[in-house]
């Protein structure tokens, strides 16, 4: 699945330590979302569009 997490947290001047505490995992997590490693649940997928305050569909496409 790929993501736009790296552009949204240097939007926002984020280390991946701070999203990481902001939505509750490790920063090990968020670098593994990031590299496209590991699809995030789907619960992690609302969190993340929550905290970017935007829809999951904007964080978030499937591979086709």
């Amino acid at each position: 699945m790929r993501n736009d997490i790296p552009d949204k947290h240097t939007e926002t001047d984020e280390s991946q330590a701070d999203l990481a505490a902001a939505v509750g995992v490790t920063r090990q997590t968020i670098n593994a979302i990031e590299r496209e490693r590991y699809d995030p649940s789907l619960e992690m997928a609302f969190a993340l569009a929550d905290h970017f305050d935007c829809r999951s569909e904007d964080v978030f496409e499937p591979d086709d």
